[in-house]
């Protein structure tokens, strides 16, 4: 089953074409890869996805309703979360309460025990219960990547957009990244991640779609990304595409 489409989806900023008839296919239960150099329009996408932009052309449905130019909150009320490259936890919130954020403002649910019950059954999670009471802006880097992960799972999300979660973290953090994103997946979560650790990626996506300069240049599974001369060229080259085979 297709649960998202994107259709010849285009945007413009002035001059700049940052993303030019892109083609894209969602389907339930799938870890799909969108993989590129930076400046492709890989945030793009997602910003066109989540609400943030609107397209100057094209087409996007969740469920086969158009959802392009609809209001952020409208979008992730109907069911697509995302996080964020630079994670933007609120500091001055404890941990269980930037979950709360996402439990009830993201579902449009009024707070009560069963919306708490299900903050720290996310905390525990993503390894972040022992730290509940803690203010978020006392935690790591890595440990504010896994909070920005449950507050948009504490939405309630069909699909998840996850923008780069693995920047900037040790090969371990990398790991428990990878472990988290599987267990998300078997929760029955589509997923959809914005990645350059080709590792992960492999890892994870059953398939991946590359984007360079606005377009879509590869789509297939991880292991024949490595093995196209067009992706080599535009994003991985000789040395980093023999690292991913």
């Amino acid at each position: 089953m297709v649960l998202l489409e994107v259709s010849r989806l285009t945007k413009k900023f002035g001059g700049l074409v940052a993303l030019d008839k892109v083609n894209l296919l969602l389907h339930e239960g799938e870890v799909l890869g969108i993989v590129g150099p930076n400046g492709s329009g890989k945030t793009t996408l997602f910003n066109l996805i989540s609400g943030i932009y609107r397209p100057t052309s094209g087409s996007i449905c969740f469920e086969g309703e158009p959802i392009a130019g609809k209001k952020p909150y409208s979008i992730c009320r109907m069911g697509i979360a995302r996080t964020y490259q630079l994670v933007r936890p609120f500091l001055n919130l404890s941990v269980l309460e930037n979950i709360l954020v996402g439990a009830c403002f993201g579902n449009g649910r009024k707070k009560d025990a069963t919306c708490t019950e299900e903050a720290m059954s996310i905390l525990d999670l993503i390894n972040l219960s022992e730290f509940y009471k803690r203010s978020a802006g006392t935690l790591t880097v890595a440990q504010r990547k896994r909070l920005e992960i449950g507050r948009a799972l504490a939405t309630g999300p069909r699909i998840i957009l996850l923008d780069e979660v693995m920047a900037g973290l040790n090969a371990k953090e990398v790991d428990d990244v990878v472990i988290l994103v599987n267990k998300i997946f078997e929760m029955g979560i589509t997923a959809c991640v914005i990645e350059h650790v080709m590792k992960a990626v492999s890892m994870l996506c059953s398939r991946t779609v590359v984007l360079n300069n606005g377009r879509v240049i590869f789509e297939g599974k991880p292991e024949k990304m490595s093995q196209d001369e067009e992706v080599i060229k535009a994003y991985l080259g000789t040395k980093r595409s023999k690292e991913v085979a």
